[in-house]
């Protein structure tokens, strides 16, 4: 960002704020603007690039040929998410993640590694999968254990929620995808 935007979009990072402390209204109010939660510094855009994997996930079993176009899927970190995207104000929003409350950011990235693990893993089994009932399954499956972590992504974002680790580590992707592989 260049000086001169960076003097337009007062920072609210110049040092730590205690939890709890009030943004500056006018940086809260540009923060709104672009679709930025003011209180986590997060934008809830970057959940449509996994959004996106759930909804193929989910029509392999109907659909066996999405499969293909799940297998097209890639990770995306946040800001390559948005450097990819033409998103306005995306700038604006790797910076306001990149200054972001650690803690906040840490809780945050946790989960969306779980669930590109998790993505990765199936993409994997998949590509090894020789039947559609299987793809189907390792499908399902997938599906379920990305839909509440995204929900929970969504809940870190919106600062609606403590982060609650168990429920992500109770999934080990692998052991997990190589017990539906064996299955079949």
């Amino acid at each position: 960002m260049t000086a001169a935007a960076t003097q337009s979009v007062p920072s609210d990072r110049t040092t730590q704020r205690p939890a709890g402390s009030a943004i500056d209204p006018a940086r809260a109010a540009i923060l709104r603007a672009a679709n930025i939660n003011p209180r986590t510094g997060l934008a809830t855009d970057y959940l449509n690039h996994f959004n996106e994997a759930v909804m193929l996930l989910e029509m392999i079993p109907d659909i066996p040929e999405c499969a293909e176009d799940f297998l097209a899927w890639s990770p995306l970190t946040y800001p390559e998410h948005f450097t990819h995207t033409n998103f306005k104000a995306r700038d604006l929003v790797i910076e306001a993640y990149e200054q972001a409350d650690p803690s906040i950011r840490d809780k945050f990235d946790h989960i969306t590694k779980t669930m590109t693990d998790i993505l990765l893993a199936v993409g994997s089994a998949m590509r090894e999968a020789k039947q559609d009932a299987t793809k189907a399954k390792l499908a399902e499956q997938a599906a379920g254990w990305v839909k509440p972590l995204v929900s929970q992504a969504g809940g870190i974002i919106n600062g609606d929620i403590e982060f609650d680790p168990e429920p992500v580590a109770e999934v080990d992707e692998v052991d997990a995808v190589d017990a539906i592989m064996a299955s079949f």
